[in-house]
């Protein structure tokens, strides 16, 4: 339920920690894909026909089963790509970006060519046949000009981490077995006879409740894996216009899934609880996890070969890591250690709201009497929380225009993070104090720089003059500790 701002700053806030300084952040337009235009305003679709010439389309439901085509999967998978498609059009957008999933082959077992997709196959559920006709769709757009198809095989978390925020699939026993043991596990079982009874649990409930033997092999994917092969391809226009299984060269047997669920659950799950003191009843179990497991049966069965052919020419430097028993058992010790990702973390909250200090010239109407070479259009890019890019325009040393985004018309780029804004906005330094310490960087535009700094002054100090020529202010909120 959070706004896509929050998402976004909740997800660069955790690369921040990881590298230790303030991070840029992206212009984010938030809309809904079940929507026409996406959702947008008249404002934001502008802006991405102006600034944009590619689309990225990465949203999906997960939803196995649906209750009809007017719920989901079929309302973001199909629905939603059809309105992607339609936005596309509408602002000029020929270049594509599509993700699949290697399992629009459906039931289909043998070798799985990367050129094929409709050959008459059946699907396992409602997820694979929205998919299936979402890449019908997308391939059957005759204004794309440039068409490039990702299909991830089953996707897990960081190689080296385990991190993940989804738990699906192949955690799904996993949580089950963990739940219910945590819950009936009683004061006086022995280490050693709840590893037995575990052991005993994951054999029957894999080969009895699930069918399968062991042998069947499935195809799984590190997460950090997929978007790197993806952000190579991406990058490269070269590689554009094919379509990419990015699975891995040698699937994992289901056995050593088992194998690797039962050993982290005995490893890293705490032996005491105050749970009551009840056995545990396998045959009720069984029950419930079929009931369950039934959402997930199809992908548990064997899986084709899929052939990687594209995908090892355009990323040969980038092999999939093998998922083994260790890589596996780090996906396992990150999902118990974390609870499965419960309970959610609280929402990011932005400290230093830049854009709030905008917002009347963001709202404003445009005005053309403020042009010609007197203007100086500067990019202002603010990393770290509440950050973000705008283009300002400067006339006559004030700050009289603002939009979102970067263009290839700004003569300079101001950079700052979002706490050198906020002493800046304080007043704790001016803007020609931060330059001198380095804290604020001007890239070009050399002639204007002393213009820059005296608009940008007058602008974070809150004694900027609209385009009407009538006083304004604006609020920040408190500075945050990140510096660059």
């Amino acid at each position: 339920m959070e706004s896509a701002e929050q998402r976004m700053e909740s997800l660069i806030g955790r690369w921040e920690k990881e590298a230790g300084y303030a991070l840029p952040r992206p212009v984010i337009l938030e809309g809904d894909l079940k929507r026409p235009d996406l959702g947008l305003t008249a404002r934001d679709t502008e802006w991405v026909q102006t600034h944009c010439h590619a689309f990225m389309n990465n949203a999906a439901s997960l939803t196995f089963y649906g209750n009809g085509r007017d719920e989901e999967p079929y309302l973001s998978n199909l629905n939603g790509t059809r309105n992607v498609l339609e936005f596309c059009s509408k602002t000029d957008i020929r270049e594509f970006h599509h993700v699949s999933t290697a399992y629009v082959c459906g039931t289909r077992r043998g070798r799985i060519l990367e050129s094929e997709l409709d050959v008459g196959q059946e699907h396992g559920n409602d997820y694979e046949i929205s998919k299936f006709e979402s890449e019908q769709l997308v391939r059957a757009a005759d204004f794309l000009t440039d068409l490039t198809v990702y299909r991830p095989g089953i996707i897990v978390g960081d190689a080296r981490t385990g991190f993940t925020t989804t738990f699906h699939g192949f955690y799904v026993p996993l949580k089950l077995v963990s739940t219910l043991i945590a819950r009936t596990r009683a004061v006086g079982v022995s280490r050693d006879e709840l590893e037995s009874g575990v052991r005993t649990a994951g054999s029957h409930l894999m080969r009895h409740v699930l069918n399968t033997t062991g042998h069947e092999k499935k195809n799984l994917v590190p997460v950090d894996w997929v978007a790197a092969v993806m952000s190579h391809i991406y990058c490269q226009s070269r590689h554009h216009g094919q379509t990419y299984h990015l699975t891995p060269r040698q699937s994992v047997p289901v056995a050593v899934m088992q194998q690797a669920i039962e050993d982290s659950f005995i490893k890293y799950t705490s032996m005491t609880s105050k749970a009551a003191q009840t056995s545990i009843d396998f045959d009720k179990f069984g029950e419930y996890f079929y009931e369950q497991m039934l959402v997930y049966r199809s992908y548990w069965g064997d899986d084709p070969e899929f052939d990687c052919a594209n995908t090892l020419a355009a990323a040969p430097h980038l092999p999939c890591p093998e998922v083994d028993a260790e890589l596996l058992q780090r996906q396992c010790k990150f999902a118990i250690e974390s609870n499965f990702g419960w309970p959610k973390p609280r929402a990011a909250k932005l400290n230093t709201d830049v854009d709030s200090c905008l917002l009347p010239l963001l709202n404003a109407e445009r005005n053309s009497d403020v042009s010609g070479s007197q203007t100086a259009v500067v990019g202002m890019n603010v990393s770290g929380n509440g950050g973000g890019q705008w283009q300002l325009g400067i006339h006559n040393g004030r700050v009289v225009t603002a939009e979102v985004g970067i263009s290839d018309s700004c003569t300079a780029i101001v950079y700052l993070n979002a706490s050198c804004f906020a002493e800046l906005k304080s007043g704790l330094k001016t803007v020609e104090q931060a330059v001198n310490l380095g804290s604020v960087h001007i890239e070009g535009a050399e002639a204007h720089v002393s213009q820059i700094m005296h608009g940008m002054q007058g602008l974070i100090s809150g004694n900027r003059l609209s385009q009407r020529g009538k006083a304004e202010s604006a609020c920040c909120g408190d500075p945050v500790s990140t510096q660059v």
